[in-house]
């Protein structure tokens, strides 16, 4: 089946989905590399034309038919639903110098008021004459300083024993786009893991944060039900060449 006709039926096998109301995950699969992703917000009822706070989830899993390592993860292109937006005002900002070297509570420690998601990540690695080792690390999203006006964040993680001790930064900015059902895209290009011998393999993330800000209780992430539905788009790139795209669709209601 070739990448388009394979969006094809992503796409299609995705409004199924949010005509039936099912919180079903999509399953992609190119070459040898299978990804099963789902993801979402809370709650589901939402004004009709203003913003509201809202809860962000998403998780992936990356496996090969024959159990053998996938290809690492280069690049995660993700486009989100134009009917919500991003709010920062208020909210402290993390920067990378603070993070540099940090296991996981001491980058918590560092910027607390910063953090607006946390997750779960594992890795694969694969060393020359070695069996196949199972990383794993906390996963912690920090509000950064903004670039080309944008807001920005910086995810952390960090490996120890048998592959570490290593900090890895991830910065990522959320840009503004006009394409159509979509009003922003994030690109996050993935640290080489052990050099390349290491591969993601699943990682999950819950998204949200208020705070007060002169007088006022502000939500990191907001959205509204204008038609019924809120949807993303997400592109994977490997680095043996192979990219996919898919759309996820998530039903709402309008709150009364």
């Amino acid at each position: 089946m070739n990448k388009k006709v394979l969006r094809l039926v992503v796409v299609t096998s995705a409004f199924a989905l949010l005509a039936s109301g099912a919180a079903q995950a999509i399953k992609l699969r190119v070459g040898e590399i299978t990804i099963v992703a789902n993801g979402g917000f809370a709650p589901t009822k939402l004004p009709k034309r203003r913003n509201a706070p809202i809860k962000l989830y998403g998780n992936a899993r990356f496996s090969t038919g024959d159990g053998a390592r996938p290809s690492p993860l280069r690049r995660l292109v993700l486009e989100f639903d134009k009917h919500g937006a991003v709010e920062t005002r208020g909210l402290p900002k993390c920067t990378r110098f603070k993070l540099i070297a940090t296991t996981v509570k001491r980058a918590r420690r560092q910027c607390p008021g910063a953090i607006i998601g946390r997750g779960f990540g594992t890795a694969v690695v694969e060393l020359p004459e070695q069996g196949p080792i199972k990383a794993s690390s906390p996963l912690t999203l920090f509000n950064g300083p903004k670039r080309h006006g944008n807001p920005t964040v910086l995810g952390h993680a960090y490996l120890d024993e048998p592959v570490g001790p290593v900090t890895y930064i991830v910065p990522i900015e959320i840009q503004k786009i006009r394409n159509g059902r979509y009003g922003f895209k994030t690109v996050t290009d993935f640290p080489r893991i052990v050099n390349d011998y290491g591969s993601a393999i699943y990682g999950r993330l819950k998204i949200g944060k208020e705070w007060k800000f002169k007088g006022r209780r502000l939500s990191y992430a907001n959205a509204h039900c204008a038609d019924g539905r809120l949807q993303a788009r997400a592109e994977f790139a490997f680095k043996n060449g192979d990219s996919i795209q898919g759309t996820v669709l998530k039903p709402c209601a309008v709150r009364r």
